[in-house]
């Protein structure tokens, strides 16, 4: 899928990884750059930024937890701006709590924002998409969305279930001949602020603008599943061959995996 000239909207875009692939989005030369958000100087700081790189720049203030923004704001979308080409899902929040520590309204707001929105959002456009036969769909998921891991446990849920979904929307379109690409892409972490405070003795933190480069190339050749530094296909093959005793030792002593959390602290 090529960025020229297309028409791109990025949930959570006015920071971290989001704010990047808006802007190589717009580098890229797509034709118009919705940004949704919650966070509202942040999209009109974003907004003043991004007018120096050519492209239209639409910017719209969204609670993704609460359905009826989502449908509105789809509406407003679809009447003021256009049908949409190209969807990144990225926007997320993270508790990192062992979970007897989180509260319901934790559990709630947590899945609403990192899974029923990504649902809800590309349901408002993806019947577009289709009716054109055209379009592309990237879900940002979380490595957590593969290996499952101490203090993340409603995360990794959240993230579980947006790969299991996006790939069977992957699958859907396939099945019915659509030219619509669905990409889920399972970053570990990224140094954007999320997840201040994680330690990896031996995997490294990821660099956002390298990571978010790799992101658009991956729409862009409409790579189906992406999970980096390690590959998809190594974690699954990993989990298939060895035992859960043997898994869990590899990912705890090897890797250090299950002790990342121990000192996470988050975006203040």
């Amino acid at each position: 899928m090529d960025f020229k000239n297309k028409i791109v909207l990025i949930t959570g875009g006015c920071s971290g990884i989001g704010k990047i692939m808006g802007r190589k989005s717009l580098e890229r030369g797509c034709e118009k750059l919705v940004i949704w958000d919650i966070n509202e100087e942040g999209l009109a700081t974003t907004k003043q930024e991004f007018s120096k790189l050519g492209g239209e720049v639409s910017t719209f203030k969204i609670d993704l937890s609460n359905l009826d923004e989502i449908k509105i704001m789809a509406q407003r979308v679809r009447t003021e701006v256009c049908s949409i080409d190209i969807l990144i899902n990225n926007a997320g929040i993270v508790v990192g709590k062992y979970f007897h520590e989180h509260t319901h309204e934790q559990i709630v707001k947590s899945m609403s924002i990192n899974t029923t929105a990504l649902m809800h959002t590309t349901l408002e456009f993806l019947p577009g998409m289709i009716a054109k036969n055209s379009g592309a769909i990237c879900n940002i998921a979380s490595s957590a969305g593969l290996i499952s891991n101490p203090k993340m446990s409603v995360y990794a849920s959240s993230k579980w279930a947006v790969v299991g979904w996006g790939d069977s929307v992957r699958l859907e379109m396939q099945q019915l001949k659509k030219n619509v690409s669905v990409t889920t892409i399972m970053p570990f972490f990224i140094n954007t602020g999320m997840f201040d405070g994680v330690k990896s003795k031996v995997i490294p933190i990821l660099e956002p603008e390298r990571t978010s480069e790799r992101m658009i190339k991956a729409i862009e050749k409409e790579t189906k599943m992406f999970a980096l530094p390690l590959p998809y296909w190594f974690i699954r093959l990993s989990q298939g061959l060895l035992p859960i005793p043997a898994f869990d030792w590899v990912m705890d002593n090897v890797f250090g995996v299950y002790d990342t959390m121990k000192e996470f602290i988050g975006r203040k």
